[in-house]
């Protein structure tokens, strides 16, 4: 059955003003579509319904949205995963900022069934949350996500799979789970996530993301933890550690000059910090998975 491909905000709204993504398909297969998304709304755009004609499971590289599914609804943020069950309704907003960008996996029903029949152990299986969190799983293979929309690369099937068998895994094991915060905190966390997106190289302390929140320090971090599923400062490392992997695949700069331009202060602390996450030294990743983007 021959369809086009799926994205998170693809389908004609009936509002003609609303700013639509643009979409650019980077690979696909025959059962599978690998593609980036740049949506520009913003707070003045009606949010419209959509359906998923495949499962969708898109990384957000930049922004930050509202996500509402059959399964949920969440906060969008760099490192999360939008989730997406074939057939689903759902419906994207930026009630508290302007744009955002995806780089999205759509596979058919059939093929989805058989990895989730692996992963999973049932091909009955569904997405039950909206979205997952910046997990640590789940960033090696965003910055590759990344690093394959900017750069292309032979790969990109054998990734696929791979997200997401990692991606079934997490809903299925339930681990990391966040909680769709209320509309107010989600109006606060946004801010913050934007700010750290902004920042993330320079020093960022509690205090002063507590203070953008206009929260205290405590009912601040209870919340960010709440709607991002991780603490504000395992957030920033992770998003630090994916900035550096990206740089590792697509330059030869060295690898102590992309570690402080990404505000690691101390080389042996993100070296071990980068061992931890990636499973292996940074030179080490950037030879094996370098080759990939090279071929």
């Amino acid at each position: 059955m021959a369809q086009t491909a799926p994205n998170p905000a693809n389908q004609v709204p009936d509002d003609p003003t609303a700013r639509l993504p643009t979409a650019r398909v980077i690979a696909r297969g025959a059962d599978w579509t690998f593609s980036e998304f740049v949506c520009r709304s913003g707070p003045q755009d009606r949010p419209f319904e959509e359906q998923h004609d495949f499962a969708a499971i898109a990384a957000v590289v930049e922004g930050s949205f509202q996500y509402r599914c059959d399964s949920g609804r969440a906060l969008l943020y760099p490192g999360a995963f939008l989730l997406g069950n074939p057939g689903g309704c759902f419906e994207c907003g930026h009630d508290h900022s302007t744009g955002d960008r995806c780089v999205s996996l759509q596979f058919t029903p059939a093929l989805f069934e058989e990895i989730a029949a692996s992963a999973a152990g049932s091909h009955r299986f569904r997405f039950t949350s909206a979205m997952l969190p910046a997990l640590k799983p789940l960033i090696p293979p965003v910055a590759r996500l990344e690093a394959m929309a900017a750069e292309g690369g032979s790969a990109v099937e054998e990734l696929a799979f791979q997200v997401a068998e990692t991606v079934i895994d997490a809903v299925a094991g339930g681990s990391g789970m966040s909680q769709a915060p209320s509309p107010a905190d989600a109006r606060r966390i946004s801010r913050v996530l934007q700010h750290i997106a902004a920042h993330a190289t320079e020093p960022l302390d509690l205090a002063r993301l507590a203070g953008i929140a206009c929260m205290s320090k405590y009912h601040f971090l209870r919340s960010f933890r709440r709607s991002v599923g991780v603490t504000p400062h395992q957030y920033l490392l992770g998003l630090r550690l994916r900035l550096v992997a990206r740089r590792l695949l697509c330059s030869a700069e060295p690898v102590s000059s992309i570690a402080f331009d990404a505000g690691f202060g101390d080389l042996s602390t993100f070296n071990a910090s980068f061992r931890t996450q990636f499973g292996t030294s940074p030179g080490s990743f950037r030879r094996a998975h370098g080759k990939l983007m090279a071929a």
